[in-house]
């Protein structure tokens, strides 16, 4: 049955449940790590944030990924692989077709649904995966994003060599 409204479409099946979580992530210069002895996972390219109305919250990463493309020249084609915060998969679908993301490309993990939606670390969470995902699969180039309670969204692109 519908979980929000009488007629809605998100039921507990199309929704991601809150899931316990932590993570950590150190980040520092290339030069720092390589001074340490630590081999960098990844770097961050550029990265942009966005708001939107607060209903529109869902798909508030389009217009932030938009917007990134936008200042960096670049195309959803030039990424390898995507990471998406996926708290309803309804909503992932949307934000993955308007965006033109190919489907092998996307959440090839699993999203929130499928893995836990650990409120409060699920921006690190997406960027980890992705980084491993990115090193297990040579890809050189991924995009992460996600949206925030409120309206806001955010995107980054990280980068291998």
């Amino acid at each position: 049955p519908p979980a929000f409204k009488k007629d809605g479409v998100l039921t507990a099946g199309n929704s991601s449940q809150i899931s316990d979580g932590a993570s950590a992530t150190v980040l520092m210069s290339e030069r720092r790590a390589l001074d340490v002895g630590v081999e960098p996972l990844g770097t961050v390219g550029d990265f942009c944030s966005q708001a939107v109305k607060p209903e529109e919250v869902m798909f508030a990463p389009i217009p932030c990924v938009r917007k990134l493309m936008k200042r960096t020249g670049l195309a959803i084609d030039d990424f390898g692989m995507v990471e998406h915060n996926e708290a309803f998969s309804s909503a992932s679908v949307g934000v993955r077709r308007e965006l033109g993301i190919r489907w092998e490309l996307f959440n090839i993990c699993g999203g929130a649904v499928a893995l836990g939606h650990p409120i409060g670390c699920s921006g690190n969470r997406i960027v980890v995966t992705l980084l491993h995902s990115m090193k297990e699969r040579d890809v050189s180039r991924g995009l992460a994003t996600l949206c925030i309670g409120g309206g806001d969204a955010m995107a980054m692109v990280l980068e291998r060599s």
